[in-house]
């Protein structure tokens, strides 16, 4: 078994792609969830509308590159306007509900037949990152080959530039919501988190700051749809299918609610041990036997390469539960911060 291919594939994918995208939409759900106690399961919706705006905008509408990022974001918060005004005077689970079933619907829209020829159906868009990738190609990172950084590794094309642009992004972010939660309008979120009713009673429109939170949650979350489209290359809609939420969700639990560097952490460890156990048992499978003193275990009777990734998921799905029972507020949170006023 190589261990060394295992343990630089883990630390690489610890700091690539997939946790840019997903730390962007947890530091998002963060101001929703953790701060506001907004229980928010359409986060993947906002990720569509900035992933779809970007899109439809440079490849449907012809426009400009940073053009069509500020639809997206425009997108992104009409969205948030409309889902708050509609949703936002329910609690909790009821609010669960409203939010996930708006998320689904957005993704029928965007897939029907009706709007194919906007959005590509089933299919999405593509042909819409050269712009991007053009800027990569200006500053010296959109070449052939591969960067080595000790036990890191990346492909300088298309990659690095991803990287080197969204790692600025969740720090821009992180600053905004450490500085945001620091100021007098972030202790009024917290006090909704806490108790609504009381935050009335000082005369505060709790509706007013929860759509305020839901906004610039959402659009954050817009970024993460950015960051992921031009990842792949392409915007189909079901990229942005709950699953997307839940992962986010998982992120956010994991490194902790209502900690602005949880978010970050969450998602470096969630895809850490994803890499590190999708590497570990494919290296395991293919050994088909191992020996253990004078016993020789048949692993290809058990685990076969085909059957490592549903296996991969069925591992960390315990370790969710387990999280969730014996330290439900993550690595670096608070049970109290996760208590939500549901009366």
């Amino acid at each position: 078994m190589d261990w060394e291919v295992i343990t630089n594939t883990t630390v690489s994918q610890a700091f690539g792609p997939s946790v840019v995208v997903f730390a962007l939409a947890a530091i998002g759900l963060n101001v929703q969830f953790g701060y506001t106690g907004l229980l928010n399961f359409g986060q993947a919706a906002f990720a569509a509308m900035g992933a779809y705006g970007l899109a439809m905008g440079i490849s449907t509408l012809g426009w400009p590159f940073w053009w069509s990022i500020l639809l997206g974001l425009v997108a992104a918060l009409v969205l948030a306007l409309l889902l708050g005004v509609s949703t936002l005077r329910l609690r909790a689970d009821y609010l669960a509900i409203a939010t996930i079933a708006a998320a689904e619907a957005i993704r029928r829209l965007v897939r029907s037949v009706a709007l194919r020829e906007y959005t590509g159906g089933a299919e999405g868009i593509r042909a819409f990152a050269e712009d991007f990738r053009e800027f990569g190609v200006r500053l010296g990172f959109e070449r052939a080959g591969t960067v080595e950084f000790g036990p890191f590794f990346y492909p300088m094309q298309p990659h690095l530039w991803m990287m080197a642009v969204g790692w600025t992004l969740i720090a821009l972010c992180l600053l905004l919501v450490w500085l945001a939660m620091r100021s007098p309008w972030g202790r009024v979120l917290k006090a909704i988190r806490e108790d609504e009713d009381a935050v009335r009673s000082l005369g505060k429109s709790a509706f007013s700051y929860k759509i305020q939170s839901l906004t610039l949650g959402g659009m954050i979350g817009a970024l993460a749809g950015f960051m992921e489209a031009l990842r792949i290359g392409n915007v189909a809609p079901d990229q942005y299918h709950t699953t997307f939420t839940f992962y986010t969700y998982a992120v956010l639990i994991l490194g902790g609610a209502a900690r602005v560097f949880g978010p970050v952490v969450g998602a470096m460890l969630f895809w850490g041990l994803f890499n590190f156990l999708t590497a570990f048992l494919r290296e395991l499978a293919e050994l088909r036997t191992v020996t253990v003193g004078p016993l020789e275990i048949p692993i290809d009777a058990v685990l076969t390469t085909a059957e490592v990734g549903p296996f991969v998921f069925v591992l960390l799905g315990v370790g969710i539960i387990a999280l969730l029972i014996f330290r439900p507020q993550g690595i670096f949170g608070d049970r109290r911060e996760i208590s939500l006023n549901v009366r």
